[in-house]
């Protein structure tokens, strides 16, 4: 059997959990490194309050206009809306990359219209390769990480979670793996410094830093320097974009999330001769684009995640 055989296999089982899971609504949980359902939020969060809720969205896309979803506007509009349509508003919405699809400016305008219309807290957004493809992802820092470091990355603190902003998008290695940098790598360390091993730990970057499918520049070259400063901490979830699917990953105290981009599918893990923007029927497309509602409660347990196909709302 070749390895892009059990790469499908091994992918089917994936993807057919989370469909199960999204379609359903189940909140995924991890406790002691194993991924399970749990229908106890609204009890924990009586226990424990002071918790709440963020919603990650990924690959826009803004700009494409190509077979797979020539109107990518409306896809990111209709995500906007089940975010509105939440029964409880989110802290804020995290980005996890590629808002535009060719880094001009006129895309960014149209992207900030349509996510000026959230009903949520504000926008924190990591760069996509396609949001660098100016002057060392100028526009971008601009308009999205006016405060960050060196090529955007920065870090946040909300209701005692804290949250790291990478940028693996810049001098990609071979095969477009994705790339943080001694320079961010340093930072990282020194950020992570003194914080307490009981803080809870929120890592966005848009390409995977956990190896998804190396052949296709899905995973992160050097991530595991990043991922041997987070290890120390009690709840480390990482939250990521790019390959425009969800998938899952449990590490000990680490949880890898993917998410499903908001403008088209790309094919599974070996599943096509490359990666690219994939077509399915038009009355299917939005099954598969989405968005993931994050929970954070105060105590011992990690977040909680939900995964939305825009087709279902949220």
């Amino acid at each position: 059997m070749s390895r892009n055989d059990d790469a499908r296999r091994l992918d089917r089982r994936t993807v057919l959990k989370c469909m199960a899971w999204a379609g359903t609504g189940v909140v995924w949980t991890v406790a002691g490194g194993v991924p399970r359902s749990a229908g106890l939020i609204g009890a924990a969060r009586a226990a424990a309050p002071g918790g709440f809720t963020f919603v990650q969205i990924s690959d826009s896309h803004i700009g494409f206009n190509k077979e797979a979803n020539p109107d990518v506007g409306a896809t990111l509009r209709s995500a906007v809306e089940a975010i509105n349509a939440l029964p409880e508003r989110p802290a804020f919405v995290v980005h996890t990359g590629d808002v535009t699809h060719l880094s001009k400016p006129a895309e960014f305008d149209d992207a900030d219209q349509l996510l000026r219309g959230l009903k949520a807290g504000p926008v924190h957004a990591v760069p996509g390769e396609h949001d660098v493809l100016d002057e060392g992802g100028t526009a971008f820092r601009g308009r999205y990480a006016r405060e960050s470091r060196g090529a955007g990355w920065y870090s946040l603190d909300e209701g005692g979670v804290h949250f790291l902003a990478l940028v693996n998008v810049v001098d990609l290695k071979a095969g477009g793996l994705g790339n943080l940098g001694e320079e961010q790598l340093a930072w990282l360390e020194d950020d992570l410094r003194g914080r307490s091993a009981s803080t809870p730990i929120v890592v966005l970057a848009h390409i995977p830093l956990w190896s998804v499918y190396p052949e296709w520049g899905w995973g992160t070259a050097d991530s595991e320097q990043a991922l041997a400063a987070l290890r120390r901490f009690g709840s480390v979830t990482v939250l990521n974009g790019h390959i425009h699917q969800a998938m899952q990953k449990v590490e000990g105290t680490i949880a890898f999330h993917t998410a499903m981009s908001t403008a088209f599918p790309q094919p599974a893990p070996g599943a096509a001769p490359s990666p690219g923007p994939m077509k399915v029927p038009a009355d299917r497309l939005r099954r598969v684009l989405g968005i993931s509602r994050v929970e954070y409660v105060p105590g011992k347990a990690p977040l909680a995640l939900i995964d939305a196909p825009l087709a279902g709302g949220a």
